[in-house]
């Protein structure tokens, strides 16, 4: 369905929706965002600037996210910026490098992650 609003396009309220991201810049955030965890889902986007690929996966993301500052916090990862930061994921969490690339991190774990046109917004309910 993302898939084909990019294409036809989305109404006016969805191009108007801003997301409060939270700049993922430094590790020493994982221990925040492990405590942040406890309470509620942290999602993690790891984007490529330099990527049409992760430009079309960011774009269809914010389209279709739909939750409150309540009920999830966003993290936004540079990942031509912060490589070290990508890598230190890959180590802390787990989890394979891929860009683009969206993680939920629930109890100071990730529970779940995507990469590609496989990333899914609405898949957050899950883990609320």
């Amino acid at each position: 369905m993302n898939f084909f609003k990019s294409i036809f396009g989305e109404s006016q309220e969805n191009k108007d929706k801003d997301l409060n991201w939270n700049h993922l810049i430094d590790v020493s955030q994982f221990e925040i965002i492990k405590e942040e965890s406890k309470s509620f889902p942290v999602v993690i986007f790891k984007h490529s600037t330099r990527c049409g690929i992760s430009r079309f996966a960011l774009s269809n993301f914010e389209n279709a996210y739909d939750f409150s500052e309540n009920q999830v916090k966003l993290y936004f990862l540079d990942i031509l910026k912060h490589r070290d930061v990508s890598n230190a994921i890959a180590e802390t969490f787990g989890v394979r490098h891929e860009s683009p690339q969206l993680l939920i991190v629930k109890n100071g774990n990730v529970v779940y992650h995507e990469s590609h046109g496989q990333i899914e917004a609405e898949k957050i309910s899950d883990f609320i």
